[in-house]
């Protein structure tokens, strides 16, 4: 038994709906950030780190109950490729969770109310795709053994839990190998963390190296580090069933946080073939996905500080 407190524990023991936030990368944008880099929005970092902070602040001021943080793209072995060595890239990892931090402490003595949690801060580890930067988040077929990953995820791991994160968001997994790998890394190395592991999706029911949903949700349930379960950065057409199969097989608490609506290509790191959903269209699929048994609900590429709001008013007075 852990020591520490769940904190997603904590918040459903007291609230119907854990409300995540929506996309760093997009509103990065609208705040004239280039991120046409390797590093994603992990660059802005280095440049512009202010305005990761003003991101958050957006997403509390809306409603968030959680900020994941700027760290998704953000790895030693990324910033070794930038000619930026280890102890820089860690304290620049650890800054991403400083960063929430403050955004949440800052709108906190703002807007602190009966009715809303206080927020928290979720430690982004994305997967070992995203560093490749090649669309393998959404492939997973990766061809490395454990013993790679492993040593690929610890010290971000080990940096956003020093820093001080609620929570980790291991995030965009496409691999049931390396969800195993994270959860294997906590448990022996990390035991006092606590983690969500969202997949990518091929489809409602598989996740993106073709793995039954049924059976990553079965893989993990004996891992207490596991603190919920789900699906991100997948088409929201996909995202009710994907929802209603694991629901089937694990006792967990689900996740979801689609994208706006529209469908990537990896291949050429575009968007097409959809249309961004409006926010009170998204609000409508926040209840579909609520009614089949998600309780972390948000947004991820795509989506919006206003999305996000009409999310909260579900189910904040």
């Amino acid at each position: 038994m852990k020591s520490s407190e769940n904190p997603i524990a904590a918040i459903l023991a007291e609230y119907p709906v854990l409300v995540l936030d929506g996309a760093m990368a997009t509103e990065l944008e609208r705040h004239g950030c280039d991120l046409d880099d390797p590093l994603w929005s992990a660059r802005v970092l280095l440049e512009q780190p202010e305005k990761i902070r003003r991101v958050h602040e957006e997403y509390f001021r809306a409603g968030a109950d959680c900020a994941i943080t700027a760290s998704y793209q953000a790895t030693v072995e990324g910033f070794a490729a930038k000619e930026i060595g280890e102890e820089q890239a860690l304290e620049l990892i650890r800054n991403t969770v400083k960063l929430a931090a403050e955004a949440r402490d800052q709108v906190w003595a703002e807007v602190q109310r009966e009715g809303r949690p206080k927020p928290i801060v979720a430690g982004s580890v994305g997967p070992y795709g995203a560093f490749l930067a090649d669309g393998s988040e959404y492939i997973g077929h990766y061809g490395v053994d454990d013993q790679r990953l492993t040593d690929f995820h610890r010290p971000r791991v080990q940096a956003l839990i020093e820093a001080g994160a609620d929570i980790l968001a291991c995030e965009t997994i496409p691999s049931l190998q390396e969800a195993l790998v994270l959860a294997e890394l906590l448990k022996n190395e990390f035991p006092e963390a606590f983690a969500w592991m969202s997949f990518s999706l091929q489809d409602g029911g598989r996740i993106s190296e073709g793995t039954s949903l049924k059976e990553c949700a079965r893989a993990l349930e004996g891992y207490e580090e596991i603190a919920a379960i789900g699906v991100n950065c997948a088409p929201a057409s996909f995202a009710t069933e994907a929802i209603k199969q694991l629901a089937a097989y694990t006792d967990k608490p689900l996740l979801i946080y689609p994208n706006s609506g529209e469908t990537y290509e990896a291949s050429t790191k575009t968007w097409h073939a959809g249309e961004s959903r409006s926010c009170s269209d998204f609000a409508q699929s926040a209840r579909a996905w609520h009614e089949a048994g998600a309780r972390l609900i948000g947004g991820c590429c795509r989506t919006t500080p206003e999305q996000i709001a009409q999310v909260s008013a579900l189910w904040r007075s």
